[in-house]
């Protein structure tokens, strides 16, 4: 996945700018591409959080097809 500001509603990428991938691989972040990635030691504290997080992610993906 390799997004840049051009990817979104039109903006002209900056010259020289880096990548969503590109800062990603700078700051040793991993990206987030499912749900299971989620539910992987230190992501939340806890099972209850992921679970809650989950709710919040499925409420408001409804909201925005309604």
């Amino acid at each position: 996945m390799t997004t840049s500001r051009a990817d979104y509603a039109g903006v002209p990428p900056e010259p020289g700018a880096e990548s969503i991938d590109q800062q990603a691989r700078r700051k040793d972040v991993h990206v987030i591409e499912s749900a299971d990635d989620l539910a992987q030691d230190g992501v939340f504290d806890t099972d209850a959080e992921l679970d809650d997080f989950l709710a919040h992610i499925k409420t408001m993906r409804r909201s925005d097809l309604a």
